[in-house]
């Protein structure tokens, strides 16, 4: 099967803001153990801590155009727990604290794709695929085609784009085409291609030249096929159907393990969950909550956004904070969801703990110790937090959409089937109607220690999702370009 080398600008443990950092650090990995040889390239952040930085090795430096100058790039290369990662060194471009967000990011990740594209024939591995991951590597199938096609080395590249959340797809002013990027505008700015409501748009630029398409759930592939899903780009989308793949995200079932997770007060399995609750008694301990560990636990770990349905939580508080259960949110977000979880902690306590900020070891004594985990999400690409309740035993209760339609099976009394609690409609009455369901079969103490259970069996490991990229690289091996 064809080596393939994953462009991304986040990878765990390296460096991640997001989701995309758990793909990029775990698929290959997975790739790996199927006989695929899979890499990592990213751009040497300011953000990548120290220690790993220590042990990076030198490969070389080289020249990369970007528009009319030529910029200096250093090579670097990092083994850690058998993935091979390669870092694009530019201090100006990327020494800063924070990936996004700055006035050149246009430029940024235009002479990064540029860079990876200079540095193939310099690395000590022969990708075969360039599998490109969100709008800040999405130009990159653009540049192939352009400037690097009819080079030797590069006339069999074949690229995958991996589409992980379509509200982010980086618009730039139209003069980008022209300064940096070095393009034909009459063949490449046209409706099919980098036009954007005159703007160039780096995501479509990707989905119109890259070989296929992925995105991280099946539910998501087709919501972005609609008008509402697709921001702008479901006509584009729709016309490359055929090359579009939904594959849902795993988890690294070995870093997110119960039974061996040293962050938590007392470890445990699907086959001893009555531990379980002990580790509930020392998170309500630390976070000043009554113990009472025959309360239900309701957890929040969230970016504390639109999205992720705070605006539902915020309709029904009164109404949710009357009800018999503690309810404890993780995270940070806009300061007006800030503002109401503080108010909210102030005016119920003992019921409430707003914690706002994140840490990763929190997180994992509110998966261990919560009964349920709230995601009642606007729009929800996959979703991991949903992913790792389950393997704590921490029922999801979800709106249905994205990723956690296809990951949530709502429990059905009547066949015994299910391993959490969803809702179809983004309203705040049907979120707590569901609420009040789950926390019925909490106080069934023949029905809840079976869907525990269930949850903590679910299989959301890596290998099932490596095996579905595994079918998309195998058909580009059969293609002789796009279809």
């Amino acid at each position: 099967m064809k080596p393939v080398l994953f462009v991304a600008t986040e990878a765990a443990p390296f460096i991640k803001t997001g989701g995309m950092g758990d793909v990029v650090g775990s698929l290959p990995k997975e790739l790996g153990r199927l006989g695929m040889e899979a890499r990592v390239i990213l751009p040497k952040s300011g953000d990548i801590p120290s220690r790993w930085c220590e042990n990076m090795v030198f490969l070389g430096q080289f020249d990369v155009p970007v528009g009319w100058r030529r910029q200096y790039c250093g090579l670097f290369k990092l083994e850690h727990q058998g993935l091979t990662c390669y870092f694009i060194d530019n201090e100006y471009y990327f020494k800063r604290q924070g990936l996004y967000g700055f006035g050149d990011d246009a430029e940024r990740f235009a002479y990064y794709c540029r860079a990876v594209l200079e540095a193939l024939p310099r690395l000590d591995f022969q990708p075969q695929i360039l599998h490109c991951h969100d709008w800040h590597t999405a130009v990159l199938p653009v540049l192939l085609e352009e400037h690097y096609r009819r080079r030797e080395g590069y006339s069999a590249l074949r690229t995958v784009l991996t589409i992980h959340n379509i509200e982010y797809q980086g618009v730039f002013e139209r003069k980008v085409l022209g300064d940096l990027l070095e393009l034909d505008e009459a063949k490449y700015f046209t409706a099919d291609g980098l036009d954007f409501f005159g703007n160039v748009n780096y995501l479509k630029a990707g989905i119109a030249f890259a070989d296929v398409i992925t995105t991280v759930s099946k539910s998501y592939a087709q919501e972005i096929l609609t008008p509402e899903g697709g921001r702008q780009l479901d006509g584009l989308l729709r016309r490359r159907e055929g090359d579009l793949f939904g594959i849902v995200n795993g988890i690294d079932c070995e870093l997110y393990n119960p039974g061996r997770d040293d962050s938590l007060a007392v470890k445990y399995t699907h086959r001893s969950i009555g531990r379980k609750q002990m580790n509930k008694i020392k998170l309500q301990e630390q976070l000043g909550l009554p113990i009472k560990p025959e309360t239900p636990l309701l957890a929040m770990v969230s970016r504390l956004v639109e999205a992720k349905g705070l605006d539902l939580v915020a309709e029904v508080l009164e109404e949710l904070m009357a009800l018999d259960l503690q309810l404890v949110v993780l995270g940070t977000g806009e300061e007006k969801y800030e503002s109401m979880l503080r108010v909210a902690s102030h005016r119920f306590p003992g019921k409430l703990s707003a914690n706002i900020f994140f840490d990763d070891t929190l997180s994992r004594k509110i998966y261990a110790s919560s009964d349920l985990l709230l995601m009642p999400s606007l729009a929800e690409p996959c979703g991991i937090s949903q992913l790792i309740a389950l393997r704590y035993g921490s029922l999801p209760v979800v709106r249905e959409t994205g990723g956690l339609k296809d990951t949530v099976l709502p429990y059905n009394e009547y066949t015994g089937t299910g391993n959490g609690f969803s809702f179809t409609h983004y309203n705040p009455q049907d979120m707590l109607h569901t609420i009040k369901r789950a926390l019925k079969f909490f106080h069934d103490q023949e029905v809840w220690p079976e869907l525990v259970k269930a949850a903590m069996s679910s299989d959301f490991s890596w290998h099932k999702s490596a095996l579905e990229y595994a079918k998309v690289y195998e058909r580009l091996q059969a293609s002789e370009g796009k279809a």
